[in-house]
């Protein structure tokens, strides 16, 4: 029922931002975490960041202190506000929500490319 729109990626220099928005339509039931992975070429899938419907947030070590998770519950999005930009952060973030009951849903990514 729920389908997440993800938008706010693009091509940024290093030490540049970027924020990306994911905004959920439908109902959400039973919210566990929603957050973003990111795909790179010949890497592996990685949890970058997840925030619960309690508010406590996650980081992978690689974007601690440089990213940061928030939502605004009112609007039913969710936003990764990302600083000093490196170019291995270069990937496809896909944001997701885990629900406890409705299970997993996947937006459709959005390319996020930082050029040295």
């Amino acid at each position: 029922q729920v389908q997440l729109v993800e938008s706010g990626g693009g091509l940024v220099q290093a030490g540049g931002s970027l924020r990306l928005s994911c905004a959920a339509s439908g109902r959400i039931f039973s919210m566990k975490t929603m957050g973003w992975y990111r795909q790179a070429p010949g890497k592996q899938r990685e949890l970058v960041a997840a925030i619960t419907n309690g508010g406590s947030t996650n980081y992978a070590d690689s974007v601690k202190g440089r990213f940061t998770i928030s939502r605004d519950n009112a609007k039913n999005t969710v936003y990764l506000q990302m600083n000093s930009l490196k170019p291995d952060d270069t990937a496809v973030y896909y944001c997701y929500l885990d629900q406890w009951v409705a299970g997993t849903t996947w937006g459709q990514g959005t390319q996020v490319t930082v050029s040295s």
